[in-house]
């Protein structure tokens, strides 16, 4: 019996692209959050989802897993995202960084094991880590609306729209086997998840309103991303200001969210072994 092909995701990324230039125009630098009902709701959604489910399996995960077997894992999932980040910085014209991302790829592949060892940062090849929905910032897509994802957590209508092509650039995504790619995916999101345990308990304590806090730290590192923490002159593009009409948010609540804003690979505060 042959076996059936895997959906296109093509259409989906099209139409996902669509509705992000459709509705982009109704989000503004005043009023970034026009679906906050239907954000705040997916929100407590995923908050509870990671209480019950997520969290406390990554607390086991962290406990019996070696820290440095969590960083090779950490370096194999990154690995990927170097030849992925070295096609999107070429297509954002950056032909030098796109050949650092690509050593980078091919060092760690080769001599990192797949990637569990990271002898390229030892090298000087730093990452860059640039996705497709930086991609989009750099052809002048706007953000557009702030969105919640059922588990997937923070995003914005133009990095939802480039989330299929990013998807695929996952090893989970890569490997032909069912069973292999759901463990893959079950040991990224735990993996992920281990990482960012003291972060987000940090955020816990801190956040009045940890929504609005999730939400302007997103808003603006990605902002950060997109022009490499140079933004285009004269803009002055702000998202930890309160919404037209909307009070003041308490001065803790401006402040770089722990969770959002932790290097990839990097050891969260707090972090067990």
């Amino acid at each position: 019996m042959r076996r059936r092909p895997r959906p296109a995701r093509a259409p989906l990324a099209a139409a996902a692209l669509a509705a992000a230039l459709l509705v982009g125009g109704c989000a503004t630098v005043e009023k970034p959050d026009p679906l906050e009902p239907m954000n705040r709701q997916v929100f407590a959604f995923n908050e509870t989802v990671d209480e019950y489910a997520i969290a406390p399996a990554a607390r086991v995960y962290r406990d019996i897993v070696p820290r440095l077997a969590r960083i090779g894992i950490d370096n194999f999932f990154n690995n990927l995202k170097d030849g992925w980040s070295a096609i999107n910085l070429l297509l954002q014209g950056r032909p030098g960084d796109s050949a650092n991302d690509l050593m980078r790829f091919t060092t760690n592949t080769v001599l990192g094991l797949g990637g569990v060892l990271d002898w390229a940062t030892e090298f000087g090849l730093e990452p860059h880590y640039e996705d497709f929905g930086q991609t989009l910032g750099i052809w002048g897509l706007p953000a557009g609306a702030y969105l919640v994802l059922p588990v997937l957590g923070p995003s914005s209508l133009r990095d939802a729209a480039a989330l299929p092509l990013d998807i695929q650039a996952s090893p989970d995504q890569v490997a032909q086997s069912v069973a292999t790619r759901n463990t893959l995916t079950g040991v990224r999101v735990l993996n992920t998840r281990a990482r960012l345990l003291g972060a987000t308990g940090m955020l816990d304590d801190i956040a009045l309103d940890k929504y609005s806090f999730v939400r302007d730290a997103y808003l603006q590192r990605r902002r950060s991303q997109v022009y490499d923490g140079e933004p285009p002159e004269g803009s002055n593009e702000r998202y930890d200001l309160p919404e037209a009409g909307a009070p003041a948010p308490d001065a803790a609540a401006s402040a770089p969210a722990p969770a959002a804003s932790a290097p990839p690979g990097a050891s969260a505060p707090g972090e067990g072994k």
